[in-house]
């Protein structure tokens, strides 16, 4: 069967659900669909689809391991979703999906209120340079004293306000995700005012197309017969069937060439800057190229092994070292898409 062929008729956004583990983050990105599907402005997709990879332990509820990627459309917008997950063991998968976002969903249980996660993906939010969170409190169909939940909305505007956040004027939706997709009306309501807010709150991002492509890759599978797949954000540039790439980083940089470029298993003409797209590569093996690797314009990008930069230490309150590190401390950098140890050398005389 021919596949369908996206057509590009909306501006395209990048968002996703940040929060800590169990506060509904997958079931809300469900519900989001679902209810968007009705309308259709998405493809119907199950919570056990969206949370495939993950960790079953009941019929509602699976503890996401991988960030998945769904699409759904607003009136005004095309958005493509990352549901990240909240459990700390993946922490580093969180941190390569928030990285991908132009802006995020901040999914609280109104039962729970901010917990450590809650806390901690705040600050990775702030840290990977988003600068808009929309907040849907959640579970707010099982808490019946509306105090209650002006008490957790004023707790999350001053986590936002703490770091750098606008907690004054992010939007605050109420709802409930689970009741929204077994098809309850009254909360499917609250997922429509949570697209609302998307629309109006998170600003159209100013893609850079003008500059030489660049991707960081997050995945790569095979596809029998056709080739090795590379998928990942586009940073910067434009790329399309037929465009030379370079494969760089870890290893010898390999070139190849790009025979097809699909975003949500649609086929593009091209992928430009923002795209979450997989690029089908001639002649490379899949042992040959991983995540952290970057696909690039020849020429345009060099890698390097050693780079000047600044450090933030994270203060205790903030979700850092309860403890002081000295000279041969052995910190995980997080680069694009990968982490690498590395051993930091303080000068003489700093401790």
């Amino acid at each position: 069967m021919a596949k369908e062929k996206f057509t590009r008729t909306k501006p395209h956004v990048n968002v996703g659900t940040i929060g800590h583990i169990d506060h509904g983050k997958t079931t809300l990105t469900a519900a989001l669909v679902k209810v968007q599907s009705k309308r259709q402005l998405a493809k119907a997709i199950s919570y056990a689809d969206i949370a495939k990879g993950g960790t079953v332990r009941d019929e509602t509820k699976t503890v996401t391991i991988a960030a998945a990627h769904v699409e759904y459309e607003s009136v005004n917008r095309h958005y493509a979703h990352v549901d990240c997950p909240g459990h700390a063991d993946y922490i580093k998968n969180m941190i390569t999906g928030a990285a991908q976002m132009d802006g995020a969903i901040l999914v609280v249980s109104s039962l729970d209120s901010v917990m450590p996660q809650t806390r901690e993906h705040v600050l990775l939010a702030r840290q990977v340079g988003l600068n808009h969170i929309v907040v849907f409190l959640n579970k707010c169909d099982a808490v019946d004293d509306p105090e209650m939940l002006d008490l957790v909305e004023m707790e999350v505007r001053e986590l936002l306000s703490k770091y750098k956040f606008d907690g004054d004027n992010a939007p605050v939706i109420r709802g409930a995700s689970l009741p929204a997709l077994q098809g309850d009306p009254k909360w499917e309501e609250t997922i429509q005012q949570l697209l609302n807010a998307l629309d109006s709150y998170i600003p159209e991002p100013v893609r850079d197309i003008d500059k030489p492509f660049l991707m960081a890759i997050e995945d790569v599978f095979s596809i029998k017969g056709r080739g090795t797949v590379a998928t990942g954000r586009i940073e910067r540039g434009v790329i399309k069937v037929g465009d030379e790439v370079q494969i760089i980083g870890f290893k010898d940089t390999k070139k190849s060439v790009v025979t097809g470029v699909e975003m949500f298993r649609k086929l593009l003409d091209q992928g430009q800057a923002g795209d979450n797209v997989g690029c089908l590569l001639r002649g490379v093996e899949k042992e040959e190229i991983e995540r952290g690797q970057v696909l690039a314009k020849p020429g345009s990008i060099t890698p390097h092994t050693k780079f000047t930069g600044e450090v933030y230490v994270l203060k205790k309150e903030e979700g850092g070292r309860h403890t002081p590190f000295f000279t041969n401390y052995r910190p995980q950098f997080y680069i694009r898409t990968t982490d690498v140890t590395g051993t930091v050398n303080l000068p003489e005389g700093v401790k």
